[in-house]
């Protein structure tokens, strides 16, 4: 058949139709071929990586990479040296974000600082040091509202559990909680319902493994004991 220029555009366009096609067909059958191969893995997504040849699947919240048969898996993170940007983090960052509209906070106490016109939540343990230092400084941060959820991690502190408790049936849940971080010491112990089963299971829901994580009104997570300038910058940070 002659050549004709005004079909060249259709025949391109066919052809990169036809490759995106079997991309996608090559996607899916790795997608398929690693849920039989590994049927107990929360396998999320799979996708291409930026390395040809390379995919990257998600499982859980974590990325990994495989190759096309599914057989080996590389774990760690993908950096692009060219613009020095870490591929793995910044997908990482992506998928941690939390509809913060959607959080039950209700369940949280909250504490206001000055106008309280930011927000923020925080997932912490009554008996981890780390989360005592990161109230330090977040008592140095005003106009400020913080929605604490209660979270006790009881393989680490077996006493965690009955002082959350404690807090949130005292009359004063926002004191009782300050007093705790600040000395140590309990409000009295009362029953009442409460929801620190709730908070437990939010937090593992949300892939939040370790005490305390910050969770910034546009959904971002800060884990660790955040200095006070850090939680600044990472508040005035806030993206769409």
């Amino acid at each position: 058949m002659p050549y004709h220029p005004r079909l060249a555009p259709l025949s391109l366009l066919a052809l990169t139709l036809s490759v995106a096609a079997q991309a996608d067909e090559a996607r899916t059958a790795l997608a398929q071929r690693l849920q039989e191969r590994y049927p107990a893995t929360p396998i999320e997504r799979v996708q291409p990586s930026e390395i040809p040849g390379l995919y990257e699947v998600m499982i859980g919240r974590n990325p990994a990479y495989t190759d096309a048969t599914g057989r080996y898996f590389v774990f760690g993170h993908l950096f692009d040296l060219q613009t020095q940007r870490d591929l793995t983090a910044e997908r990482l960052q992506a998928e941690q974000r939390v509809a913060f509209a959607e959080l039950p906070l209700s369940d949280a106490i909250r504490t206001i600082r000055g106008a309280g016109e930011r927000v923020l939540a925080v997932f912490s343990d009554p008996d981890c040091p780390y989360c005592r230092r990161l109230e330090e400084e977040l008592a140095k941060v005003d106009n400020l509202t913080v929605y604490t959820f209660a979270y006790p991690l009881e393989s680490l502190h077996p006493q965690a559990r009955d002082k959350a408790v404690a807090v949130w049936c005292a009359p004063d849940r926002a004191r009782a909680w300050a007093e705790l971080m600040q000395t140590g010491q309990a409000p009295p112990r009362r029953s009442c319902a409460h929801p620190i089963e709730r908070n437990i299971a939010l937090a593992q829901r949300l892939g939040i493994q370790g005490t305390p994580t910050l969770l910034s009104a546009d959904g971002r997570l800060l884990p660790g004991a955040a200095t006070s300038e850090r939680i600044e910058q990472w508040l005035a940070e806030r993206r769409p």
